[in-house]
């Protein structure tokens, strides 16, 4: 990938269904690794034909190496395979997301960590190669425009579900996956 001209960044988009389902994820965040585990069953639930889910990375700075693990993403998306190497990055980090955060968002272990040890623990868990597609100046323009478009579409908070271009702020990573399909096709 080194001397690239051109990266090619997946997007996050599982089905190909008239309905859509976007779903702003901030990978450490707790309630969003929630959603994340969901995501599969709905779909699903309610058929590859009949839903499109796209997944925007939604980094937040109380979350204290959001910007390396929405970076780590994206650049596991430029792969081979990118769309499920991204998709394998989001799982090891839910699956560990404690060993990537800080306790109360301002102490811990991870104080003394740097965004290096971060892109090898996950390198480690997912058993990809990231450094190299990490340090790709290109990809600032991936990370840049998962951010432009939550603005744009008036998203602060993680997770945020938009159904057909619309915030639904009664859709939860609480509820059921049968809650979100009756809000999603109503």
């Amino acid at each position: 990938m080194t001397g690239s001209t051109s990266l090619s960044v997946a997007p996050l988009v599982w089905g190909h269904g008239p309905k859509l389902f976007e779903v702003f994820l901030e990978p450490t965040c707790p309630f969003s690794v929630r959603a994340f585990g969901k995501l599969d069953g709905l779909l699903k639930a309610a058929g590859e034909d009949r839903l499109t889910v796209r997944v925007r990375l939604q980094s937040q700075p109380w979350h204290m190496f959001s910007g390396v693990i929405v970076r780590c993403i994206l650049a596991a998306s430029t792969l081979e395979n990118g769309r499920e190497a991204a998709r394998t990055v989001m799982t090891v980090v839910g699956e560990h997301r404690e060993e990537f955060e800080f306790r109360d968002h301002c102490s811990g272990p991870n104080m003394d960590a740097t965004p290096n040890d971060i892109i090898r623990r996950i390198e480690a868990y997912s058993g990809l190669e990231l450094a190299e597609a990490f340090a790709v100046p290109e990809l600032q323009q991936a990370v840049k425009w998962h951010c432009k478009y939550a603005r744009q579409n008036g998203i602060h908070v993680s997770p945020t579900f938009m159904v057909d271009g619309l915030i639904d702020p009664q859709i939860s990573s609480g509820d059921s996956i049968e809650v979100w399909m009756e809000r999603i096709f109503s």
